[in-house]
């Protein structure tokens, strides 16, 4: 008898208890709701900035206007003209290789996450990674000559001499092409081991359906539209890619998308510096950044980094 209330005493400390902690863990619960939502929100408002900032600047147009323009300027066809046999083998090579070597195992990975979707999504990741080796190798060791050519061949028909004065010495004459001299600093870096790191690194994506394969892509695009921009100093770039991340992704994204076409990667490969060179004209003459706001020209900013 003298035991009950004591039990009665603990049965109710025991609920006390359970229901502090019960009402401990709402909160917590909440508070990490609140935190997402709030990390949502920010993401989604962000994300929201970026597409506005692109479809202002219309930065996406640029790779198609460079294929109007190169189509219709026959001067700016001499150095894809040079390059097209070798390049062409080295496609063939790769493209044949990676279908033949990785198809089969990749397949048999992506199978697991993506079902019946892995015969395209295997596809689109064989095509993206051997746009990569080719890009890898062509820009490095067999187009970037004639690349910077195309780009500075380009600012001149646009008559932007004064950029490429900053880089490169030019000749008297009425051809673009022939006015090019010699070059005193390359605007294009070498394929870097921490551009290769990051391409490994969020390759797993691609193991997601559909949504991975973009999101790769769209990650692999964001630092092409720095070729815009490829005759500044490196803190001159960084500093307009944080403010222009919007159309600088825009423009690398249908640059990017445009060289995963299996063959056509080399002609887009020069369209795209063509489409470069325009919005950096563009830039310059226009004397406006990509967002319609007051931007300095070229020449100014180089004198406030000097």
């Amino acid at each position: 008898m003298s035991d009950e209330p004591n039990r009665v005493a603990e049965r109710d400390s025991t609920n006390t208890q359970g229901q502090g902690q019960g009402r401990s863990r709402g909160r917590i619960a909440d508070s990490v709701q609140a935190r997402a939502q709030e990390v949502l929100k920010e993401d989604y408002d962000h994300a929201s900035t970026l597409v506005g900032d692109a479809a202002r600047s219309r930065a996406y147009l640029y790779p198609l206007k460079g294929i109007l323009y190169f189509a219709t300027h026959r001067s700016l066809w001499k150095p894809l003209l040079s390059r097209i046999g070798p390049y062409a083998l080295l496609s063939v090579s790769v493209v044949t290789g990676m279908f033949v070597f990785t198809y089969v195992p990749q397949f048999a990975v992506l199978v697991l996450f993506n079902g019946p979707l892995a015969v395209f999504t295997t596809v689109l990741l064989i095509l993206n990674e051997s746009s990569t080796i080719i890009n890898m190798i062509s820009r490095t060791y067999l187009l970037q000559d004639a690349i910077l050519d195309t780009f500075d061949g380009t600012l001149v028909a646009r008559g932007s001499d004064n950029i490429v004065r900053e880089g490169r010495q030019l000749q008297p004459g009425s051809d673009p092409m022939q006015k090019l001299g010699k070059v005193l600093k390359s605007p294009f870096e070498r394929f870097s081991p921490k551009a290769l790191i990051r391409y490994i690194m969020y390759l797993p994506l691609n193991f997601i359906p559909v949504v991975g394969t973009v999101l790769f892509v769209l990650i692999q695009a964001r630092g092409r539209g720095q070729i815009v921009h490829g005759r500044w100093s490196e803190s001159q770039r960084r500093e307009w890619l944080k403010k222009h991340t919007g159309p600088y992704t825009a423009f690398g994204l249908v640059a990017t998308a445009l060289e995963l076409i299996p063959f056509a990667s080399m002609f887009f490969t020069f369209t795209n510096s063509v489409g470069a060179a325009l919005w950096a004209a563009d830039i310059e003459t226009k004397g406006t950044s990509m967002t319609d706001s007051t931007a300095p020209t070229l020449r100014e900013t180089a004198k406030k980094a000097e």
